[in-house]
């Protein structure tokens, strides 16, 4: 994408560093549009369809934004969830969900995107239909292409919520390994009752036999606390093309009688590009 003023390039890649581009001529599938105000510059050719999206770039920094755009489905296409992630130094800072139908602010060097790309009805209504356009439409390419042996790139997610203090340090481990690439975390958001929660996600891709753990160590634990899923079999992971596996960890409460203290952290804003 390049940006409207000064003529510089930057670019959007999802985090596996693939690029969907446009199908052939006559499709009767309408991409994905850009806010007004950007336009889009097009990697060469492939087979699958892309959803486009215009990239949030902080001014005057040079950490890379990764853009991530997922598809999760139920019993083949019949329930179809479409994501569309921004992250920006190792944290998701702008999300879209399609079942939220807007655009929601992980920080604060969302808001701002956000709030702009939520007045944009014609943009908004593409995003929506995404479901059909991107995620159905691709479904039914990879399903016609793919081979047996072909594995699908899957994502983990770590949820743990309703713990006090907000400092902990959650681990995604592969066969025992500590993994650190793939491994994407929203910011600590605060419950309203003085707990917090947040999100580490994992991005992997599943072999017959591999078991995935996700390790949370806090301080009202006496021990790590980890919860583990094991890649299923051939049989069961056909019936996904992208894999959620989801741990919701419900772990901390507050125990009568403990000593509960705020603390008064004063933050930091990153400059966000206007929308």
């Amino acid at each position: 994408m390049e940006s409207g003023g000064g003529g510089q390039l930057r670019t959007c890649a999802d985090g596996a560093g693939t690029r969907f581009t446009q199908t052939e001529p006559g499709s009767p599938h309408t991409p994905l549009a850009a806010p007004r105000g950007l336009r889009w510059v097009a990697p060469p050719p492939r087979p699958l369809r892309p959803a486009l999206r215009s990239c949030p770039f902080p001014p005057r920094s040079r950490a890379p934004v990764r853009a991530k755009s997922d598809c999760e489905f139920t019993n083949g296409t019949e329930r179809v969830r479409f994501l569309d992630r921004y992250i920006y130094n190792q944290q998701q800072f702008l999300h879209f969900d399609s079942e939220v139908g807007r655009y929601e602010a992980d920080t604060q060097l969302g808001r701002a995107t956000a709030e702009g790309w939520n007045k944009d009805p014609a943009f908004l209504a593409q995003r929506r239909a995404a479901v059909d356009t991107f995620c159905r439409y691709n479904y039914g390419v990879a399903q016609t292409g793919k081979s047996g042996s072909q594995t699908h790139s899957h994502l983990l997610v770590c949820s743990v919520t309703g713990f006090y203090p907000g400092a902990i340090e959650i681990k995604w481990f592969r066969n025992r390994q500590e993994q650190m690439a793939g491994v994407v975390s929203t910011e600590l958001l605060q419950n309203g009752d003085w707990t917090f929660q947040i999100q580490v996600m994992l991005e992997m891709s599943p072999q017959r036999g591999d078991v995935y753990a996700c390790q949370v160590e806090h301080v009202s634990l006496r021990e790590p606390l980890t919860v583990r899923w094991e890649v299923q079999s051939d049989s069961s992971r056909s019936k996904l093309l992208t894999g959620v596996g989801g741990f919701v960890l419900g772990l901390i409460f507050l125990v009568p009688g403990l000593v509960i203290y705020l603390r008064n952290k004063k933050g930091w804003e990153l400059p966000l590009f206007p929308p």
